[in-house]
């Protein structure tokens, strides 16, 4: 199985304590947070992964080189300015050698079971799955809804602070849907997603409860440090 990881980001909220590297580069134990993704991806049996870089990305293919010390196949996909969630995405998709990809986010750990999403979206003939999480406060974020499995509402905003379920960012695309994608910069979460679901396209998912974290933030880059240390994370 195939997976695009976006690894294109700036990392500026992270600068203050990681300032010489890609944010998914961050060091973890003398490893970069990005070995960790792999090595959970790895576990997942998804063994070829297309780099979407940007910020340094040279970085990344120095460490990881063809992939084969990691037990994966690599390639790199770079960007000559920022494309976006959705054009980093198109971007890479030309190493895509399967019908579908899994695509996500390199600079977050999330543990879930890819082989579900992959049944999910098999057995109800979505054009794209994606795992969402629940959280006890929607109102910072935008709440993304399901209605028996099918994608019904996202980043809806509300004012209210209350329990709900948000966008995970861990998302399985067909080629096909990946092609619609405009060319330049465009965000799969603000521009793409609403636009399918306007459109009538099938996206759906499920709820996922897994060990979940973004680097994005010094305070969670320090939390991820603690729990690798702790055993929490391991491979």
């Amino acid at each position: 199985m195939q997976a695009i990881l976006l690894a294109g980001g700036l990392g500026t909220r992270l600068q203050s304590v990681v300032s010489d590297r890609p944010k998914p580069m961050a060091l973890i134990q003398d490893k970069p947070f990005l070995e960790y993704v792999i090595r959970e991806l790895r576990n997942s049996s998804i063994d070829d992964v297309i780099f979407a870089v940007g910020y340094k990305g040279s970085m990344v293919e120095d460490y990881f080189g063809d992939g084969s010390a990691f037990g994966i196949r690599a390639s790199y996909a770079y960007e000559e300015t920022l494309l976006g969630t959705a054009g980093a995405i198109r971007n890479a998709a030309r190493y895509m050698t399967e019908r579908e990809a899994f695509v996500l986010n390199a600079d977050t750990f999330y543990r879930i079971n890819y082989g579900q999403l992959a049944d999910i979206k098999k057995k109800k003939g979505l054009d794209m799955a994606l795992v969402l999480r629940q959280v006890p406060d929607i109102s910072r974020y935008g709440e993304a809804i399901l209605t028996d499995g099918i994608l019904t509402g996202f980043n809806e905003k509300s004012s209210v602070a209350r329990p709900g379920t948000i966008n995970g960012g861990v998302y399985l695309l067909s080629r096909e849907l990946i092609d619609q994608i405009p060319e330049g910069k465009v965000c799969l979460e603000n521009d793409m997603i609403p636009r399918w679901l306007a459109e009538g396209r099938r996206l759906g998912g499920f709820v996922n409860s897994g060990y979940f974290i973004d680097i994005g933030i010094p305070q969670d880059y320090f939390r991820f440090i603690d729990d690798v240390e702790k055993g929490v994370i391991t491979w």
